[in-house]
């Protein structure tokens, strides 16, 4: 009987099963155990090189030893094995493959059922109970090679094997020999190509989403969402913790988001920062990379769109001595960059500049910029205290979200410093009113703020552009006068070509409500008006709405009537 003292090295249990059923004899299990230590295979590698059992007689001896079920699993579809459930590098290292998922149930075909270590391995990782099923070793092995090269293959294509690209990771977290497998160089050559590409396309943010049956890549470009990849699943734990080094995140925390940055050098004078966030779903995490590109904010205020009035009074608004100014919109309306483009305006060497931000999106030379961060307990109210005592001439606060960040902000634009913020409304007129709910006093509002600007982001039409007809009641429903109808304009359609990738549009343009506070607004807000009553004022003091700014957009063929009436729903 083959025994431990037979041989210094650790004996198969398959090997004492093949002794026992007097499938093998004791001295030949010895000699194929030792020959396994010395090529560094497995013992099962091993016995079929020395053709003692062929490999259906093993599979067939094994499934009747362990009372497993017996598979052919040369009739299986591998497109439709569920390949995210265990780590490729476990299948591979282990030769084990899922083969179908039920409940909290695994089946995983495996061609040696001793080997109880990584069955304990797979229901560690996965938490799932594990059903064995027996294999054919050779045809686990081919199934396994076919798997991986697949997903290889599938990157290189859409790569392209010369792709390099540098990323500065030297700030990258360590990483160990355990997860060694995030410097694949297919998928790093492959996340490369995705970051080139989205700059390339002018993408403001890149979705790397996973799903049962697919890895889907989208960028959102123009404000739109569209996908441009579908890798193989089976990449999706690389790419991920590829990402998660660079940006000096947790690769092995996978149950909570995390919140990064990178940097991907494009030249020895230009770099592009990418703000990262991960998040648990239900098949596995969603990383979210937003552009953040420094030029932007040195674009200037005559690239953002505003009308020459409206510049004129801008301007003037953050040329005063103190005050508060205002900027509102939805997520992705561009505030950011608006307040940005303020600040490096404003930013001289005689100015001490401080902003607080969550996070600060967009590095400015010359300004003091500080990342608020709740857990250590520097929120925007603690920061912008800070500040105070810093020698502050103007302030920036991301955004007032709470009561006592609105009245620091409110007391500092009282005391003779310059306050810029944002808030999260719909147009100008409603934003007195949310600081009226949030229970600022009504004559500080009107004591401090000087101006609000609403804005949105249009698209706007590509050089494919087309002259189009509008009937006339179209037009008067959208807001148009019949002195506009009449004044000899043309309006444009999109058509869509290669430069804009067939939608017709190429870059975005601000649409803006610029609602200085005048005096009859301060005597509204004094009597706790509605915002209702604030917009009426508004109009009669010659400030333009949303839809209004818009239109004009539209006389000026910088983008199409359908674009401005889904950005300015009204």
């Amino acid at each position: 009987m083959l025994s431990p003292s037979a041989t210094s090295s650790p004996v198969s249990g398959l090997a004492r099963a093949l002794v026992q059923a007097n499938r093998l004899s004791a001295s030949q299990a010895e000699t194929i155990n030792k020959k396994a230590v010395a090529d560094k295979t497995t013992f099962i590698d091993a016995l079929l090189a020395s053709q003692s059992l062929d490999a259906r007689s093993l599979a067939s001896f094994c499934a009747e030893t362990f009372g497993y079920p017996l598979l052919d699993l040369s009739v299986l579809d591998p497109a439709y094995l569920p390949k995210e459930i265990i780590d490729p590098k476990l299948m591979q290292k282990q030769r084990v493959v899922a083969l179908s998922k039920r409940g909290n149930k695994v089946a995983v075909a495996i061609s040696d059922p001793t080997n109880t270590q990584t069955l304990d391995q797979i229901k560690f990782q996965t938490e799932m109970t594990v059903e064995p099923v027996i294999v054919e070793h050779n045809v686990l092995v081919s199934l396994i090679e076919k798997l991986t090269q697949t997903a290889e293959q599938s990157l290189n294509e859409l790569v392209g094997e010369e792709f390099e690209v540098e990323i500065d990771d030297e700030a990258a977290a360590p990483v160990d020999a355990a997860n060694a497998d995030v410097d694949d160089a297919p998928v790093v050559r492959f996340l490369q190509k995705i970051l080139m590409d989205a700059i390339n396309m002018g993408a403001s943010d890149l979705h790397f989403e996973p799903f049962e049956k697919f890895y889907r890549i989208r960028f959102r470009v123009d404000g739109v969402l569209r996908e441009v990849a579908q890798p193989p699943l089976a990449i999706k734990e690389k790419l991920a913790s590829r990402i998660k080094v660079i940006s000096k995140l947790d690769i092995s925390e996978k149950r909570v988001p995390q919140d990064g940055r990178m940097k991907l050098a494009l030249s020895k004078s230009r770099a592009i920062d990418f703000r990262v966030s991960t998040l648990p779903t239900l098949f596995g995490e969603k990383i979210v990379m937003r552009i953040l590109d420094p030029s932007q904010a040195q674009m200037g205020i005559d690239a953002l769109g505003y009308d020459a009035d409206q510049k004129a009074l801008l301007l003037d608004a953050i040329q005063r001595p103190y005050g508060m100014v205002l900027v509102t919109g939805p997520t992705g309306s561009g505030k950011t960059v608006s307040l940005y483009t303020c600040l490096n305006i404003l930013n001289k060497p005689g100015i001490n500049i401080s902003t607080a931000e969550d996070p600060a999106e967009i590095n400015l030379p010359g300004v003091n910029q500080v990342n608020v961060n709740d857990k250590a307990g520097l929120s925007f109210a603690v920061a912008l205290k800070a500040f105070l005592r810093q020698d502050p001439d103007i302030i920036m606060v991301g955004e007032i979200r709470d009561l006592e960040t609105a009245d620091i902000a409110i007391k500092a634009a009282q005391t003779g410093h310059m306050v810029f913020s944002t808030l999260h409304t719909n147009d100008a007129p409603s934003t007195l009113t949310r600081l009226m709910n949030m229970g600022v006093a009504p004559f500080n509002i009107a004591s401090s703020v000087i101006m609000i600007t609403a804005q949105r982001l249009a698209r706007r039409l590509c050089s494919c552009k087309q002259p189009t007809i509008i009937p006339q009641e179209t037009l008067l429903e959208a807001g148009f006068r019949e002195a506009d109808i009449d004044d000899g304009w043309t309006p444009y359609k999109a058509v869509g070509c290669e430069r804009c990738n067939g939608t017709g549009y190429k870059g975005r343009v601000g649409i803006y409500q610029i609602m200085p506070i005048s005096e009859n607004i301060e005597r509204i807000i004094l009597a706790h008006g509605t915002a209702l009553e604030i917009e009426e004022q508004a109009r009669r003091d010659g400030v333009k709405t949303l839809r209004e700014a818009g239109l004009v957009k539209v006389k000026q063929g910088l983008t199409s009537l359908e674009e401005i009436l889904g950005c300015t729903n009204e």
